[in-house]
């Protein structure tokens, strides 16, 4: 195979190499390509200007880290073959693959019922039997099939790179430096000790910095009450446009691959057969879409659409109990009354729900310390630890969006 080397300038890390032939066919891919046109951060630009990056940036980040966790594993005598090294670089540099336009904002709801997971997963085999068997160990790494655990670790854990890149890379372009974290020495410090990924001893604050900037990210950047209010907005668009549909009213729309999806496709147990249809969505497509919404003559798609081009948004109200289910319906009849619609198409524009965060559960995946006795302890076991059980318990905030 022909050599190949290739460098790209991030402005997170520096110089990127891509070196691997098989990786570059992967990246030039169209597949791959289409990252590009899905933002990472859905609509936490509407808070924090910066923040437009997108998948394509995190998944090349994500490649750069892996190579480094493996190169230092490698120093350290854990034995990682060349297909196997080959084959974790795939793993993260595809498994955000099967994102769909604004990514989690829509999750289960243009593709309905599909998790992005699953779809990541019939890309890789998809891609796989175009490259001819070449990503079967990357396939196995991913679902955690692999024999040597610790790699599938590397690419889906507590402590994985996928996490190291999106809070190192999400923090440095919204500017919010309580999310920084210390991504070079946790990687100098990750160890294998009996199949597992581990961490040695000496990295234990810098590992519970990483918890700890994780939970202030969440709060104060992906549940930010102004990015929940307008991607709340977007699934109550897509919501009310499926409505129309089935009510048999014609919506203009962007592309033909979105009208498949809202108007025609239905789920039936045979997702693989609409990959082609699917990896040709993206950002671009939805957006245009709802501008092609603000001037329709239903009042509710119309409002919901013109307020998030414009940045109108629906006002958000976190607390620590459910909202009152008296005032929730007054402000829907109040609602109902001046906008001349039902209160059901009032509840497009008044609604609640629940905002949740975890800094570190513990029934999930362990984050374990290595001492250098040979001794094992969870993160939260260490002596004066920062990252207790306590504060390992999902933290939940319910929200109240309106219409003001």
């Amino acid at each position: 195979m022909a050599y190949v080397r290739k460098i790209i300038n991030d402005p997170v890390y520096g110089f990127i190499t891509i070196d691997d032939p098989l990786i570059f066919e992967i990246i030039s891919h169209p597949y791959y390509q289409r990252l590009r046109r899905i933002h990472q951060m859905a609509f936490a630009s509407l808070v924090y200007p910066g923040a437009v990056h997108t998948r394509l940036h995190h998944s090349l980040g994500a490649y750069h880290l892996m190579g480094l966790a493996l190169t230092e594993l490698c120093n350290k005598g854990v034995e990682i073959t060349k297909d196997e090294e080959q084959g974790a670089k795939i793993a993260i540099l595809l498994h955000d693959i099967g994102h769909g336009p604004y990514s989690h904002a829509l999750e289960r709801k243009l593709i309905k019922g599909v998790h992005h997971e699953e779809i990541s997963i019939l890309i890789l085999q998809l891609l796989n039997e175009k490259m001819n068997g070449r990503l079967q160990t990357a396939i196995d790494i991913f679902t955690g099939n692999h024999p040597k655990r610790f790699l599938h670790q590397l690419v889906s854990g507590q402590l994985d790179v996928d996490r190291m890149d999106y809070l190192t890379r999400d923090s440095f372009f919204t500017g919010v430096v309580e999310g920084a974290i210390g991504y070079d020495r946790i990687l100098k410090m990750l160890t294998v000790h009996n199949g597992e990924l581990m961490v040695e001893e000496k990295a234990i604050f810098t590992v519970e910095k990483f918890l700890v900037s994780r939970r202030l990210m969440y709060w104060q950047v992906y549940l930010h009450k102004t990015v929940m209010a307008a991607e709340k907005m977007l699934v109550r668009i897509i919501e009310r446009a499926n409505e129309l549909i089935a009510g048999g009213i014609e919506l203009p729309m962007a592309s033909a691959n979105l009208q498949f999806f809202l108007k025609e496709h239905r789920p039936d147990g045979n997702f693989i057969k609409h990959l082609e249809k699917f990896a040709q969505l993206d950002d671009t497509d939805v957006m245009c879409t709802v501008k092609n919404w603000c001037g329709h003559f239903d009042t509710v798609l119309s409002r919901l659409s013109k307020g998030l081009v414009e940045r109108k948004l629906l006002k958000i109200k976190f607390s620590a109990e459910p909202f009152d289910d008296t005032l929730v319906e007054a402000l829907r009849k109040d609602v109902a009354q001046k906008l001349a619609v039902s209160e059901a198409e009032a509840s497009y524009l008044v609604f609640t729900g629940e905002a949740v965060n975890t800094t570190y559960n513990p029934d999930d995946e362990h984050i374990k310390i290595l001492y250098k006795d040979g001794t094992i302890s969870d993160i939260s076991r260490v002596d004066n630890a920062l990252i207790r059980e306590q504060i390992s318990a999902t933290v939940k905030k319910y929200y109240l969006c309106y219409l003001k």
